[in-house]
């Protein structure tokens, strides 16, 4: 009842047309909700949030505590905005909007909001967007040379703050919005308008804290970061008082970036390079002998590379603090750092082409890049071909790698690579760097060089012939099948493979860092474990595992030694005890304490180059974001109501007034 009442005051105020081809669906509703419903249309998008370090703000916001309510106008058609506008453009035009803002502060005082349209045929279209810098990161370079433009592409726009909120939409809402905004366009005449609410508050912006150490200490935000993992094979026997074997590490990387928040697979990069080890992992598992290697086999997976190499530049902390989340590693015995990046676009007229960037000419760097020929010497049927980097190159590209050189320049390393001087992925950090960014043949080939290579840096026998090689092989299906679990919604992390280890949390997998909760450890609560960390920790650990005699038992109850672990213990509550060196790292900047139920940020120190130049990246917290559309009479419509209402009234009083003396004059006549 009280919903009708509400709509017919609704009524009364608006064009009566309106509201008698409307009036037949008042019984219909039969409550407030139902009532919202009819009213608003709920839009789907991805937001772009704010984010903060310690020099201020980057990313979007609304501009103050409010919703920010403004009618729909594409683009296109609006050179001169004279009031505050939700603008809705395709990705042709979002670079060319953010010059624009970037220049003409009278256009941007206007800006409401922006909404950017998607569709499935963009990557076709353009040739090239990544919202991120030339040289991405460009301040942890181990070289001088930091104009040098490995990104061609890329705008900077992600790195820039936005006083207004941005929203990328999904495919139907996209649909829905052009025609509001054609609607607009042609409803110029009849004093109704679709506007778009944006709401996009963020806390730092409520209470005016506008760097990360403010925020953090009014706790309006919370460091980027998660958990990096990760494994050795075969296990380390901890407890073992011999000398430990050399280390060979192969690294990937398992965050990437966007301008939007939850849009950011990042396939090329680095997601087809964290395939390809996991494949190698899994092809190098059912090798033989291992245990008799000269060398040991430790692979990591970071997270947080894409901000300030979070992951990277924490491990090597804990390394020199020799913390429980490396325990069996030494720094002193790492011989050599084999880095996985992208991958996935390394496929040109049938043949896969890689390209090895070293760092400084030395013994062990030439036997990697000698490793790497021999392999492609046994993979030579599969069309598998290996160059260097071209020396003109400043040095190796944007990279983990380049954290362990700034901690020591003579660190030997080399990053497998798909180009040479530029990067070939020209939707680098951007919401475009999909599935259908990347080839499955290059990664299949990727990951078979690496396992070769992988087991003949650990051999360190330098007579390894192709035979000996040849019982390596990668598992063509797993390339595919995790392609399908890590970059799509369907079946995206429901899929098998996944709910073989873990119950995810969400079905689309995202590939942000997300933040750091609750106090950094390496045996974290798994409710602050992100999907993608927990099903890489179990399995790397079923992958690099040897099985107990009774393997009956169930955990965490019955995995009592030391270098027990339980897997799998998310699917079915008992899980499987296996014997495997698999680690948590936490990964966060290394200018955060955890204390007193708080972070603070740390004072930088001059022996740390690496800290001096850490920006601390925090997120903003907020409370909801939402994005909806309404239809709303103008201001203007409105005020003419009004003043029609005042005519009225004044017209029927003045006609009282006249009728009443000409009734008063005739009365006296008679």
């Amino acid at each position: 009842m009280a919903s009708k009442i509400f709509y017919l005051l609704l009524c009364f105020s608006a064009r009566i047309h309106t509201c008698l081809s409307v009036s037949k669906e008042v019984n219909l509703l039969e409550s407030v909700p139902d009532l919202q419903k009819s009213m608003y249309v709920s839009i789907d998008g991805f937001p772009c949030v704010r984010l903060l370090n310690l020099t201020g703000e980057i990313g979007c916001s609304n501009p103050g505590r409010e919703k920010v309510i403004a009618p729909i106008v594409r683009f296109k058609n609006a050179d001169e905005l004279g009031q505050l506008s939700a603008i809705l453009m395709s990705l042709h035009e979002f670079d060319s909007f953010f010059h624009r803002v970037s220049n003409d502060l009278n256009f941007e005082r206007n800006v409401g909001g922006v909404l950017l349209e998607s569709g499935t045929e963009i990557q076709h279209e353009l040739k090239g967007f990544s919202p991120d810098e030339k040289f991405p990161q460009a301040e942890f370079s181990p070289y001088g040379n930091i104009s040098y433009q490995w990104n061609p592409f890329g705008s900077g726009i992600k790195q820039n703050n936005y006083n207004f909120p941005v929203f990328l939409l999904s495919e139907s809402s996209t649909l829905t919005l052009k025609e509001a905004a054609i609607k607009n366009e042609g409803n110029k005449e009849t004093y109704t308008l679709d506007v778009a609410e944006f709401d996009l508050v963020m806390q730092t912006t409520r209470t005016g804290t506008h760097n990360s150490e403010s925020c953090l200490k009014e706790e309006t935000c919370l460091p980027l970061g998660g958990y990096s993992v990760w494994s050795a094979l075969p296990p380390i026997n901890i407890l073992s008082s011999e000398s430990s074997k050399r280390i060979i590490l192969a690294v990937a990387s398992m965050d990437s970036a966007s301008f939007f928040r939850d849009k950011n697979l990042g396939a090329d990069s680095p997601i087809s390079g964290l395939i390809s080890l996991l494949v190698a992992v899994d092809a190098l598992s059912r090798v033989e002998g291992l245990d008799k290697l000269g060398k040991q086999l430790v692979f990591i997976i970071f997270t947080g590379e894409a901000w300030g190499y979070l992951g990277s530049r924490r491990f090597l902390l804990e390394l020199d603090q020799n913390s429980d989340a490396v325990s069996g590693l030494n720094s002193t015995l790492i011989d050599t750092v084999l880095e996985i990046g992208s991958v996935g676009k390394g496929f040109s007229h049938g043949t896969k082409s890689f390209f090895a960037h070293s760092t400084q000419v030395s013994a062990t760097t030439n036997e990697t890049l000698n490793a790497l020929q021999l392999a492609q010497d046994s993979l030579q049927s599969s069309g598998v071909k290996i160059s260097t980097a071209n020396v003109s190159n400043p040095g190796i590209p944007p990279s983990s790698l380049m954290a362990f050189m700034r901690k020591n320049y003579q660190t030997s390393g080399v990053v497998l690579e798909d180009f040479d001087s530029v990067f070939t992925n020209q939707f680098y950090h951007s919401h475009l760097d999909d599935s259908s960014n990347i080839n499955s043949s290059a990664i299949v080939a990727a990951a078979a060089l690496v396992a070769r290579t992988l087991y003949i840096l650990a051999s360190d026998n330098k007579d390894l012939d192709t035979s000996a090689l040849n019982v390596i092989n990668v598992n063509v299906s797993l390339v595919e099948e995790l392609m399908g679990c890590l970059l799509n919604c369907e079946p995206g992390l429901s899929c098998g493979l996944v709910n073989h280890y873990i119950s995810p949390t969400n079905t689309c997998p995202s590939n942000y860092v997300g933040v750091l909760q609750g106090e950094p450890s390496s045996t974290p609560y798994p409710g602050y474990i992100g999907d993608i960390p927990r099903f890489l920790w179990n399995f790397l650990a079923d992958k690099t595992s040897i099985s107990l005699e009774n393997t009956s038992f169930s955990c965490p109850k019955n995995c009592t030694e030391p270098n027990q672990l339980c897997i799998r213990s998310e699917t079915d509550g008992k899980g499987v005890c296996v014997v495997s060196t698999t680690r948590y790292v936490p990964a966060y900047s290394t200018r955060l304490k955890f204390e007193s139920e708080s972070w603070k940020v740390l004072a930088p120190n001059s022996s740390d180059p690496l800290g001096m130049v850490d920006p601390v990246w925090t997120e903003s917290n907020w409370d909801v974001i939402g994005l909806r559309m309404y239809t709303k009479q103008d201001a203007a419509y409105d005020r003419l109501v009004l003043l029609a209402g005042l005519t009225v009234t004044i017209l029927a009083y003045l006609a009282i007034v006249i009728v009443r003396s000409f009734i008063s004059k005739s009365l006296k006549q008679d």
